[in-house]
């Protein structure tokens, strides 16, 4: 099977992404008081530290191989130790929620190089790399936000639920990511909750910058 050039271009940027996502929330937590994250060697754009093989790499070259209309993709968690945190209860949110910020900057980023490359000729390829980092960013973001564990939404829901509902929550993260595949791939709630508002928000970044919806690439 032939590799699409789209997947080549998508998938550099995927790791990139997902490595400045892991990096966004070991930040965070050392900036709240906990430098576990620092401690372990997890603070650094080397991807090697944060790649999970079948997560990171085999499964999107799998779907993108399989045109899937719905890619995911981790790395290994950044270790948090919520006991180190300053405000444990509050800042485990702010810790959660570093990495979908950080993917809509880059998403930013990415639009404006999109912005300011050539449509054309030898410089044509940065557009596209860009476009690409683009939908690829937005649709980190807003996956990562689905208050299902072990996502980075479901920190948000658990901040305003009492300790037992917790505690179950965390016995059921890896079914939780499980639920969440389950479900995006079905057509009909992958378009209402995830396809259409990953199209908007894709449009409102090219927006920003003043590209059509589809990055200036047609």
């Amino acid at each position: 099977m032939a590799l699409d050039p789209d997947i080549l271009l998508a998938i550099p940027v995927l790791v990139f992404s997902i490595v400045v996502h892991e990096c966004a929330h070991g930040l965070a937590a050392f900036a709240l008081g906990d430098p576990t994250a620092k401690e372990r060697g997890r603070l650094t754009l080397n991807p090697l530290p944060h790649l999970d093989p079948i997560g990171s790499l085999v499964l999107p070259l799998v779907l993108g191989l399989l045109r899937s209309p719905v890619w995911l993709a981790w790395a290994k968690p950044v270790p948090v130790d919520a006991a180190r945190l300053r405000q444990p209860r509050d800042h485990v949110v702010w810790v959660a929620l570093a990495g979908p910020a950080s993917n809509a900057v880059l998403a930013l980023l990415f639009a404006l190089v999109a912005r300011l490359a050539p449509a054309a000729g030898a410089l044509g390829t940065v557009r596209a790399l860009a476009v690409a980092g683009v939908q690829v960013n937005c649709a980190l973001g807003l996956f990562n936000l689905i208050p299902i564990p072990p996502l980075d939404g479901s920190w948000v829901l658990m901040r305003f639920l009492p300790l037992r509902h917790i505690l179950m929550v965390h016995r059921f993260r890896f079914a939780g990511l499980a639920l969440v595949a389950v479900l995006l791939a079905v057509p009909a709630f992958a378009g209402a909750v995830f396809e259409g508002p990953l199209a908007a928000v894709v449009s409102l970044c090219f927006a920003a910058v003043g590209l059509p919806a589809d990055g200036g690439l047609s």
